[in-house]
């Protein structure tokens, strides 16, 4: 995947077009992302321990990682993301402004 946990992100298509938020968790083999305050469903909760109320809560969905970009950390806009070697290590490289992407 060309995204990572931690990357901000802008989504690219659907309802949350334009917005931008942080991933929080990547699911690789489903190829989808869960993104910060984008993708929010409502879901009806049975009281629990964590949640002695019980109700509707608002949360994320996971959306599919073809409809995110990472945000170019020069410009702030979104980019395409290529691979190269440097120190032995393979990192993600924007290809907008060649700045790296790994921290």
């Amino acid at each position: 995947m060309h995204v990572k946990k931690g990357d901000k992100v802008m989504v690219i298509a659907g309802k949350d077009k334009g917005k931008q938020g942080v991933i929080l968790e990547a699911y690789p083999k489903k190829e989808r992302v869960l993104v910060e305050g984008v993708n929010i469903v409502k879901k009806h909760a049975k009281p629990s321990q964590a949640n002695p109320q019980g109700g509707i809560i608002s949360q994320e969905a996971p959306i599919h990682v073809s409809n995110v970009m990472p945000l170019d950390p020069k410009t702030g806009e979104p980019t395409r993301v290529g691979y190269k070697i440097v120190d032995g290590k393979k990192v993600r490289v924007a290809k907008k402004s060649g700045e790296i992407l790994d921290k």
